[in-house]
């Protein structure tokens, strides 16, 4: 009877539909580890999570059999067994499973039973729930194996442990979101163990993958509820674990307790890593970006010169006559700190020649947003010709907060690839940038601070579109307009509900609330961007573009 382990818990990233990348990463895994019993890794591990209606193609599950029999077979060779994730067809049915290998075989396959459908997952989207699992009886060891979600509710930890299990391994493909490490461990996972009295092991990916991003922040627990490890947040590790089996059951060593970022640092390495992530699979060479000489430009391009290094961020300013000295300047003074370059390219001309070309035709109308709106598309245009001309993704700087009531050009400053900001109130930017000029990031491949003037911070936000403008000449404070839109987006709150908490006025709630639903058109149409909070635009909040309802 086996009455000591060694487990490795190896918190990896995935690419999504690059199976022998990913069988690969395993094979290397299991080399550095000949001695352990098990090794672990994340859910679907093999295909890479979330593969979306990818994993519909007949193709992919088929090559997925092919290469976890060959995984199997590599376990012929007496060293450690592996745990991995992979979908598996039955008849018309495809299944999210983890197959346990070892001996040359796989020796289980438990289907996931529990299909998240709600925020960003849409697993009853491609997958069938399966039953609800039996124990696997491994080298004389009851092993209850909740995928993912399976371990986030109490119904499969709990017939599990009915069964008699006695050790909880929950694998997962489980988002990043601000606060959500704490909660995992805290709560959600800390309640299966008080449930059942059993150890339990949390492991989790890492990485970007779309506009998701994964923080790893994988831990054990003990049938106590004690920790015993924590791996560490947004890096690869591979954490050998010691078991023994006592009178009370099976227990762990107690490891390393790594400490997880807190905020805004845990954002900033989010932002960081999914845009790594991001230009790195899609094969771009680096990223262009407008730098206006305001704080969102100027925290996007520290952000791209982190993630890349400053090497491979392309800053460009394009000045046109509302464009400030004390612009200019920022701009100039931010891409030195950084260390990137910057360019400059008036827009001066095209701007006359729109307005000649256009003179005949607007000729009895006043002057208004159209004429800023054709500013910001010439920048968008310029800004995406030095894309296709020399390879880099435009990178757009736009916050949630203007993105929330439609403070952006379609197909100007909204035009481009990737958007660090797009989950960022503008209060939130105001932090990190605050945070980013006093520290460097330990994801970083940019290690400077400061980053960026301090007047770029305190300044009034302005577009410069015209005369004099300041973004309050039109919008509450950004502090008042964020705190509306929390309540307005994150908690789907009313206008009564906005006007009771925090006092404002109603009717200007009540505009903020018509402008959040005017603007979803824009959003349809913007480029992604990494999730932060509980309610993204894109993936958690879909709105229809056209409904009529209004709560104010």
């Amino acid at each position: 009877m086996t009455e000591q382990l060694t487990i490795v818990l190896s918190q990896m990233t995935q690419a999504v539909g690059d199976l022998a990348a990913n069988t690969a990463a395993m094979r290397e895994v299991r080399a550095r580890h000949g001695d352990a019993d098990l090794i672990l890794y994340p859910e679907l591990q093999l295909i890479g999570y979330p593969p979306e209606d990818l994993v519909r193609k007949p193709a992919l599950a088929a090559r997925a059999a092919t290469l976890l029999a060959e995984l199997a077979a590599d376990t012929a060779d007496g060293g450690p067994a592996m745990l991995v994730g992979s979908v598996e067809w039955e008849g018309d049915s495809l299944y999210n499973i983890v197959a346990l290998l070892d001996g040359g075989r796989i020796v289980a396959t438990r289907r996931k039973h529990e299909l998240p459908n709600y925020g960003t997952f849409d697993e009853k989207r491609v997958f069938v729930p399966g039953p609800l699992p039996d124990i696997v009886e491994w080298r004389g060891i009851r092993l209850g194996l909740p995928i993912c979600e399976d371990g986030w509710l109490p119904t499969v930890c709990k017939h599990l442990a009915a069964q008699g299990v006695e050790l909880l391994i929950s694998v997962n493909g489980s988002p990043y979101e601000i606060d959500k490490d704490d909660r995992r461990l805290s709560q959600v996972f800390a309640s299966r163990v008080a449930e059942t009295g059993l150890p339990l092991i949390f492991l989790n990916r890492i990485g970007g993958q779309d506009e998701l991003v994964f923080d790893g922040c994988s831990f054990v627990l003990n049938g106590d509820g004690s920790t015993a490890h924590r791996l560490t947040d947004w890096e690869p590790e591979e954490r050998v674990t010691r078991w023994s089996k006592g009178a009370g059951g099976w227990s762990c060593d107690v490891g390393t307790i790594a400490e997880w970022e807190a905020h805004p640092a845990d954002i900033y390495s989010a932002m960081i890593l999914s845009l790594r992530d991001y230009v790195e699979r899609n094969r771009f060479p680096g990223v262009v970006l407008g730098l206006s000489g305001g704080i969102d430009s100027a925290i996007c391009a520290a952000i791209a010169a982190d993630a890349l290094g400053p090497d491979r961020v392309w800053c460009v300013m394009l000045p046109s006559r509302f464009t400030s000295q004390e612009s200019l300047d920022d701009a100039a003074g931010c891409a030195g700190m950084i260390g990137c370059r910057l360019d400059t390219i008036p827009i001066v001309p095209a701007v006359e020649a729109f307005d000649q070309m256009l003179s005949g035709t607007f000729a009895d109308k006043d002057v208004d947003i159209t004429e800023e709106n054709v500013q910001s598309r010439i920048r968008g245009v310029t800004l995406m010709a030095l894309s296709n001309k020399f390879g880099p993704m435009l990178l757009t700087t736009g916050n949630k907060s203007e993105m929330s009531v439609g403070y952006a050009t379609i197909y100007g400053d909204m035009a481009g690839g990737y958007n660090p900001l797009k989950d960022a109130y503008k209060m939130t930017v105001f932090a990190l940038a605050e945070w980013r000029n006093a520290n460097v990031p330990r994801l970083s491949r940019n290690r400077v601070t400061p980053v960026m003037p301090a007047n770029i911070v305190t300044k009034p936000p302005s577009a410069e579109l015209r005369p004099d403008q300041k973004d309050e000449d039109s919008l509450p404070p950004y502090a008042d307009l964020d705190r509306m839109l929390h309540m307005l987006v994150e908690e789907e709150a009313s206008v009564d509900d906005v006007v009771a908490r925090y006092s404002f006025d109603r009717d200007a709630v009540v505009r903020i609330e018509r402008l959040l639903m005017l603007a979803e058109y824009k959003r349809r149409q913007a480029p992604p961007g990494v999730k932060l909070s509980t309610r993204n635009f894109g993936r958690d909040r879909r709105y229809p573009i056209t409904h009529g309802f209004r709560t104010g």
